[in-house]
C-alpha cells in the first residue's frame, strides 16, 4: 500500500530542471539503497513502472587530471530519461562534462576528462518519466597534486599557518620528483616503513638490501619508532591484524590485505606508491587499476593490468597516519618456453614445463585460479640453474581439468589440461593408476636452459668489462670538449658572429629578433618502404639546417632536402629502420625537433587467420575459446569485439594476453553470445583485423504470434502462424502441434508439419465446442516454448439456445430461495449442457451471475443461498450448450427472503428423560415457527417453579434445573403459540437415583415341583411407578447364577423344576432406570420347613383337581422407544392345562417371525426387540388358549423418531 505523503526534492527552488512538476507525489521506497522515488499520481495504468535504479553511480576518489565518469543503469516503463545536475555549479558546458548513454549495455555515462578540484562536489542523477521520478546523489572527491596544489594552499593560507588547512603526512616516504640528493650514510625512510610492517624474520634481508649493518642499533631505533607509530594509530584504528604482502595471483593481479578495526567507519583511506598518492576504486568490474574490497574487517587492495612501472612501496593510511608498507618488487624474468596444452587419460600424470630467461627460485603454480603447493596431489620441480620449471599433475581425474598457469614476477602463461576418460577402462572397475605421463613441452628444454645460461655469463662479462672500461677513461681522460654538442645546439654558430651583425643595419637585426617558426616537427610513425616528409614553415624566408640524431644531414642517399619560401622540407624516398630516430631543423636561435619512428602494419600469419576464420560452435551453457597468435611487436594493442562493441574482461568473458598470442573464452555461453567476434591488433602504424563467428546452438524460440484463424467450420479449424524470430543457431526442422477442448485440462497431440509450412488443419473437431492450440518448433536441439492461442477458437458459428421460462418461486426462507423453471422451447438444434442463474436486489440495477458458464447448474431447480433476510430478489435464468450461454428468460416475481407464516412445530423432541438426583436437568426443544412464538412451561399442568431457569433463543427454548430433586419429577409441558396457531408438547421427566434394596425374601411350596419365592418391596416402590425386580437362582448342581426372571412388577415369583435333594439358592434386585440396586438374598431351600406334607389318602387325592382356565396375572404395558432401541415386553399367563400363547402384531400372528424373540417359561411370556424400527409401532396382542377358555392383553408400542 502507498503512503500519501508531501514530498519535496532535495534541491533548492530552481535548482532541479524539473522543479516545477514534482512539488507533490507519493513516496515510493526502492530496492537500491539511498534512491528516492517520487509517483506523480495515485494509481498506475497496467503495464507501466516507475523509473528506478538497477545500478546507481558510485562515490569516486580521483587525482586531479585523471577522467572521472558515473555510470547508472535505470529501468521504468515507459523508458525514463536520465539527467545530471551538481549542487554548486552548473553541468552545461561540454568540455568539461559529456553525458553518454550505451544502447547496448543500457548505461547511462556521465564523464568528465581532465578533472580539476574546482569539480569536486555532490552530483545528483534524475531519472524521470510521465509517472514518476527517481533521484540519486553522488560525490566525487579531487585530490589536487604538483604546482596547483600547492598555489591553492597559498590562496587559502596567505599567512602561511598550512597547519589549519591541511593534515601534513607523517610518513618520511615522499616522492622521488620532490626528493634530494642523498647525503653519504643516509639511510632511506623506506627501510624503517618496511620493518615497522614486517616480520622479524625478515629484518635480515631487509638490511642486507639497504646495507644497514649495526642491528643493535636498528632494533633499539625500530622499537623506538614502532612505539610512537602505535600511539598515532590508536587514535584512528582498534586494532590491526593479519597484515599480508603484496604478491601476484593467478588471474594476473596482485594484492595485499590487512585486517582493520577503525574507530570511525567515515576515516578516509589513502593509498600511496612511492609517496604519491594513488586513485582507487570501491566498485567491482570498475576498469580502474587500483580497487580496493571491504569484507567486514578485512581491507584487500588490489592492482590489475602489471606493468614493470607498478613496482615500488605501496603504503595504506588512515586519515595522515601510516597503517601497512610492503613491496612490491618485480624481478626480470620472462617466459623463454611456455608451458603447453596438455592432453591426459585417467588415472595418468600431466606434466607442464616452462623456461625462464633469469634465474628464478620458486615460481607460482595455479589450477582453475587456485594457488597449488607441494604435496601428494602436486609436484614441483626445479632445475638446479633454476631456469627449468615443472608442475607435475599427480594421478589425473576429470575433476582436474581446467585452465593452469605459471607467474613468474608479472609474467604469466596459462594452458588446458584436458583429462579423457579411459576407454580400455572395464565398467563399474577402478582402474589401476598408470605409469607414464602426458605433456611436457616436447622440446630439449636442457638445451635452451643451457644456451640461456650461457648467454646469461657472457652479458654479465660483458658489462663487467664496459663498467671496468669506464672507469679507467673516467679516470684518465678529461670531460669530452663541447664541440660534440654542436649539432644539438646551434647557439655558438650565431654567438660568433657579434661583429658583423653589429654593421648590419638597424632594420635587419629588428628582422632577425622576430625570426620564429610558425608550423614545428612533431612525432611520427611512418611505414617500412615508405617516403617519409619532414616540414617546418618559419615566419620569414631564412636559411636552416636539418640533423639526424646530432648529425647535419644533406641532401643524397635517399634524403632530399629542399627549401620553398618558408617552407623547408626534408623527404626520405623509401624509409628503413635506419632512418628511425630524432630529426632536428635549426634556424638561426630557432630549433624544432621531432622523433621519427620506422614500422610495420601488425599483421597474422596466414595459417593462423585462416584456422582463426573457421566459426565456433558450441552449445548453451558450454564453454567457448578463441585463440590468435600474431608476432611478438613492441606498444601493441590488442583489443577483442564482438558485432562491433569491445569486449571487456569480467563476468563471464576472460581475455588473456601474451606476447606472442591472445585467447578470449566466454563461460557458459548464451544465445545473446552469438555473433561476430574480431580480434583487431593496432599499434602506431595501423590496425589489422581478423574476424570469427561464434555460433551457440540452443532449442530454438516459441513461433512468431499471434495465431491467425484461416478457417472454422463446423468439422475443420484452419490456424496459421509466423516462424520464430530465433532459429537456435540451427534451422527448424518442423513444428508440434497440441490442441486442448476449452474447460478440460488435458493437451493431445495432433501431429507436425514440415518447417516450411505454418499452417495447419484440425479435422478432427465438433461444431460448437471451443479449442485452444499449442504450437511447437523443433531443431536439432530440443523444442522451444510454446506458442498459444489467445483466445479459444470454435468449431463453426455461435449457436445460443433459446430462452427458459422465467423461473417460479417454490419457497422462501430468511435463508434460502428455492426456483424452478422450465427448458428453452427451441434449443437451437444444439444440446443443453446446463443453466446459469441470476439475480437482482430490489432497487438495483445490476444482475449478479450465480455461477459461472463453466460451472452450469445441471436440473432445472435450484436453492438460491446467497440472500439477505428481509430482501427482495428476482430471477431470471439462461440456458448453457457449448456455444455459451443463450438468450435470458423474463425475470421472475419478487419474493421476499423470509419464513413463510407456519403454526408452531417442534423438531424432534423427546418424551421421556432420566436425570439422576443431585445433577442438573436440562429440557431441549427445538421448533419452528413463524412469526416467532410465545413459549410458556407448565409442570404437571401447573406454572413451573421460579428457581427453574427458562431459556429462549431463536428456534429453541430448555428448561435447567441446577440441582435436581426426586421432587422435580414430573410431566413437562411446552406450549408454543403465534398468530398462526398453537403447539404443545409433553416430556416426562424422572428424577431418581439407583434403587434400594428389596427387603426379606420368603421361600413356600404350593405344589411339588414348584416353589413360591415372595419378598418385602423395596422401599422405592412406591416413589418410583417404572421400579421393577429381577430374579436370579442358582443351585448346588452347577453353582452359575442366572436370572429366571425380569421386569416384574410384582413380589412374587413361583420357581419351577424345583427338585428334591437338591438346594436352590435365590436372589431378588430391584430395577429403576438408574440399574440394579444390591442383591436381597433369600434362605436355603431344601431345608426350609415349610413344605406341603404329601397325604397317603387316595380318596383325597381324587377330589382335588388344578384344571382352569387361562387368565392373565401381570397385563403388557406401553412402551415408547426411541428409533434403534432395544424393546422388552413380559405378561404373567396361568392355566390348567397350559394354555398356548400367541404373538399378535396388529392383528397379525408373529409367532414365526425371525425378527421378533419370542419366549414362554412356565407361565411368563415375554417377547424382545434387539433394534425397534418405525415399522415396529402398533399395537401387540398376547392370547392364552387351552381347553377350558381363552384370555388376552394387549399393549400399543410407539417408536419415537
Amino acid at each position: 500500500m502507498f503512503k500519501k505523503s508531501a514530498v519535496k526534492d532535495g534541491t533548492a527552488t530552481g535548482q532541479g530542471p524539473d522543479a516545477e512538476n514534482c512539488d507533490v507525489g507519493i513516496k515510493i521506497k526502492s530496492k537500491v539503497p539511498g534512491v528516492m522515488i517520487t509517483q506523480f499520481i495515485e494509481t498506475l495504468p497496467e503495464g507501466t513502472s516507475n523509473p528506478d535504479f538497477i545500478r546507481k553511480p558510485i562515490a569516486l576518489t580521483i587525482q586531479q587530471g585523471k577522467f572521472a565518469f558515473f555510470k547508472a543503469i535505470v529501468t521504468g516503463e515507459p523508458k525514463p530519461t536520465v539527467t545530471w545536475s551538481r549542487n554548486n555549479g552548473d553541468v552545461s558546458d561540454t568540455s568539461r562534462y559529456q553525458s553518454q548513454y550505451n544502447s547496448n549495455s543500457d548505461e547511462h555515462t556521465f564523464e568528465m576528462p581532465n578533472v580539476m578540484p574546482d569539480q569536486a562536489d555532490t552530483y545528483k542523477c534524475i531519472a524521470r518519466n510521465e509517472y514518476g521520478q527517481a533521484i540519486v546523489t553522488v560525490i566525487l572527491n579531487v585530490i589536487a597534486v604538483g604546482f596547483k596544489k600547492t598555489v591553492q594552499q597559498e590562496v587559502e593560507a596567505p599567512d602561511g599557518n598550512f597547519k589549519t588547512l591541511l593534515k601534513k603526512r607523517k610518513s618520511k616516504v615522499i616522492p622521488k620528483s620532490k626528493q634530494l640528493e642523498k647525503k653519504d650514510g643516509e639511510i632511506d625512510p623506506k627501510f624503517w616503513e618496511l620493518l615497522m610492517s614486517s616480520d622479524k624474520k625478515d629484518y635480515e634481508s631487509i638490511c642486507l638490501q639497504f646495507g644497514v649493518t649495526n642491528f643493535r642499533w636498528m632494533l633499539k631505533t625500530l622499537t623506538a619508532m614502532k612505539k610512537e607509530r602505535e600511539e598515532e594509530q590508536a587514535q584512528f584504528v582498534k586494532s590491526l591484524s593479519n597484515l599480508k604482502h603484496i604478491k601476484v595471483n593467478g588471474d594476473g593481479t596482485a594484492s595485499f590485505e590487512i585486517d582493520m578495526d577503525l574507530i570511525d567507519q567515515s576515516s578516509s583511506i589513502f593509498l600511496y606508491k612511492d609517496g604519491e598518492m594513488v586513485p582507487y576504486t570501491k566498485q567491482l568490474g570498475d576498469e580502474m587499476k587500483h580497487g580496493l574490497k571491504i569484507v567486514g574487517k578485512k581491507y584487500i587492495f588490489s592492482l590489475r593490468d602489471l606493468m614493470p612501472d607498478d613496482a615500488g612501496l605501496y603504503q595504506l593510511d588512515v586519515d595522515n597516519v601510516n597503517m601497512f608498507s610492503t613491496e612490491f618488487k618485480i624481478p626480470n624474468v620472462d617466459f623463454l618456453v611456455k608451458i603447453q596444452e596438455v592432453k591426459a587419460i585417467e588415472r595418468q600424470d600431466a606434466v607442464f614445463e616452462c623456461v625462464l630467461s633469469n634465474p628464478f627460485s620458486k615460481i607460482l603454480w595455479f589450477g582453475k585460479n587456485l594457488p597449488l603447493e607441494q604435496g601428494d596431489k602436486h609436484d614441483i620441480q626445479v632445475s638446479e640453474d633454476k631456469l627449468i620449471h615443472r608442475l607435475v599433475v599427480k594421478d589425473c581425474m576429470v575433476v582436474d581439468k581446467g585452465i593452469y598457469s605459471a607467474c613468474a614476477g608479472i609474467k604469466s602463461c596459462n594452458a588446458w589440461l584436458v583429462v579423457e576418460a579411459d576407454k580400455d577402462a572395464q565398467r563399474g572397475k577402478k582402474t589401476a593408476r598408470k605409469t607414464t605421463q602426458a605433456g611436457g613441452s616436447g622440446i630439449d628444454l636442457q638445451k635452451i636452459a643451457q644456451e640461456q645460461q650461457a648467454k646469461l655469463v657472457k652479458d654479465r662479462e660483458e658489462i663487467k668489462e664496459q663498467i671496468k672500461a669506464a672507469k679507467e677513461v673516467a679516470a684518465a681522460a678529461p670531460p669530452p670538449p663541447e664541440t660534440t654538442k654542436a649539432p644539438e645546439e646551434p647557439k655558438p654558430e650565431m654567438v660568433s658572429e657579434p661583429p658583423a651583425a653589429a654593421v648590419e643595419p638597424p632594420v635587419v637585426e629588428v628582422v632577425r629578433t622576430e625570426l620564429g617558426i610558425t608550423c614545428g616537427l612533431s612525432d611520427i610513425f611512418a611505414l617500412r618502404e615508405k617516403p617519409v616528409e619532414l616540414s617546418v614553415k618559419m615566419n620569414m624566408d631564412c636559411e636552416g639546417a636539418w640533423f639526424k640524431d646530432g648529425e647535419q644531414l644533406d641532401s643524397g642517399a635517399g634524403v632530399n632536402i629542399t627549401k620553398d619560401g618558408n617552407s623547408h622540407k626534408l623527404t626520405i624516398r623509401s624509409s628503413t629502420d635506419d632512418d628511425s630516430g630524432v630529426y632536428r631543423f635549426v634556424s638561426g636561435d630557432q630549433s624544432t625537433q621531432g622523433k621519427v619512428t620506422i614500422g610495420d602494419v601488425p599483421t597474422f600469419d596466414p595459417d593462423d587467420l585462416h584456422k582463426f576464420s573457421k566459426p565456433v560452435i558450441v552449445r548453451v551453457g558450454q564453454n567457448a575459446a578463441f585463440k590468435m597468435p600474431f608476432p611478438p611487436q613492441e606498444s601493441l594493442l590488442v583489443s577483442w569485439f564482438k558485432d562491433g562493441n569491445e569486449i571487456k574482461d569480467g563476468g563471464g568473458v576472460k581475455i588473456v594476453r601474451e606476447p606472442n598470442h591472445s585467447r578470449l573464452l566466454f563461460r557458459d555461453c548464451l544465445r545473446t553470445d552469438a555473433g561476430e567476434i574480431k580480434i583487431q591488433l593496432k599499434n602506431p602504424f595501423g590496425v589489422v583485423e581478423a574476424s570469427s563467428q561464434l555460433i551457440v546452438l540452443d532449442r530454438p524460440g516459441p513461433p512468431g504470434g499471434p495465431v491467425e484463424t484461416v478457417e472454422t467450420t463446423s468439422s475443420v479449424i484452419e490456424i496459421k502462424w509466423k516462424p520464430p524470430t530465433d532459429d537456435g543457431g540451427s534451422a527448424v526442422t518442423n513444428y508440434i502441434i497440441e490442441r486442448q477442448q476449452a474447460g478440460q485440462s488435458l493437451w493431445t497431440k495432433l501431429g507436425d508439419v514440415s518447417a516450411d509450412k505454418t499452417t495447419f488443419r484440425d479435422r478432427n473437431v465438433t461444431h460448437g465446442k471451443k479449442y485452444n492450440y499449442h504450437i511447437y518448433a523443433e531443431n536439432p536441439e530440443g523444442l522451444s516454448d510454446s506458442l498459444e492461442t489467445d483466445d479459444s477458437i470454435m468449431a463453426g458459428i455461435l449457436i445460443l439456445s433459446g430462452p427458459p421460462g422465467a423461473p417460479k418461486v417454490v419457497s422462501a426462507t430468511k435463508t434460502c430461495i428455492n426456483l424452478t423453471w422450465t427448458p428453452p422451447e427451441d434449443d437451437r438444434g444444439v444440446p443443453i449442457i446446463g443453466y446459469q442463474l441470476e439475480k437482482r436486489k430490489k432497487d438495483t440495477h445490476q444482475w449478479i451471475a450465480l455461477n459461472a458458464v463453466n460451472e452450469p447448474i445441471e436440473d432445472v431447480k435450484y436453492a438460491v443461498k446467497d440472500v439477505t433476510e428481509g430482501a427482495e430478489y428476482e430471477f431470471r435464468v439462461a440456458a448453457i450448450n457449448e456455444s455459451g450461454s443463450g438468450e435470458l428468460s423474463p425475470p421472475s416475481e419478487m419474493v421476499c427472503a423470509k419464513n413463510p407464516n407456519m403454526r408452531p412445530c417442534f423438531k424432534n423432541p423427546e418424551d421421556f428423560i432420566v436425570v439422576r438426583a443431585g445433577n442438573s436437568a436440562r429440557v431441549k426443544i427445538c421448533y419452528e415457527a413463524e412469526p416467532p412464538p410465545q413459549i410458556t412451561w407448565l409442570k404437571d399442568d401447573e406454572p413451573i417453579s421460579p428457581w427453574i431457569n427458562i431459556i429462549n433463543t431463536e428456534g429453541m427454548s430448555q428448561v435447567v434445573i441446577p440441582s435436581s430433586m426426586r421432587s422435580d419429577s414430573g410431566i413437562y409441558t411446552i406450549i408454543a403459540k403465534n398468530s398462526v396457531g398453537e403447539a404443545s408438547f409433553d416430556i416426562d421427566v424422572r428424577v431418581t437415583d439407583e434403587p434400594k434394596t428389596p427387603g426379606p425374601v420368603e421361600l413356600e411350596q404350593t405344589i411339588h415341583g414348584k416353589v413360591l419365592v415372595s419378598w418385602a418391596p423395596s422401599p422405592d416402590q412406591e416413589l418410583d411407578d417404572r421400579l421393577c425386580y429381577m430374579v436370579s437362582q442358582h443351585d448346588s448342581d452347577n453353582r452359575v447364577w442366572r436370572t429366571v426372571a425380569d421386569r416384574l412388577f410384582a413380589n412374587t415369583y413361583t420357581a419351577n423344576n424345583i427338585l428334591p435333594g437338591v438346594e436352590y439358592h435365590f436372589r431378588i434386585y430391584a430395577r429403576n432406570d438408574m440399574g440394579l440396586s444390591d442383591p436381597s438374598k433369600s434362605p436355603t431351600w431344601g431345608i426350609n420347613s415349610n413344605r406341603i406334607p404329601i397325604t397317603s389318602n387316595g380318596n383325597n387325592l381324587r377330589e382335588l383337581t388344578f384344571e382352569r382356565p387361562p387368565s392373565i396375572l401381570v397385563p403388557l404395558k406401553v412402551h415408547t422407544p426411541p428409533k434403534g432401541y432395544q424393546v422388552y415386553m413380559t405378561c404373567a399367563v396361568r392355566g390348567c392345562p397350559t394354555p398356548t400363547v400367541s404373538w399378535y402384531l396388529n392383528n397379525i400372528c408373529i409367532n414365526s417371525d425371525n425378527n421378533y424373540y419370542i419366549t414362554n417359561s412356565f407361565g411368563v411370556c415375554s417377547l424382545d426387540i434387539l433394534r425397534v424400527r418405525p415399522k415396529d409401532s402398533g399395537e401387540y396382542k398376547v392370547v392364552a388358549v387351552n381347553s377350558f377358555g381363552r384370555a388376552e392383553c394387549s399393549t400399543k408400542l410407539i417408536v419415537r423418531d
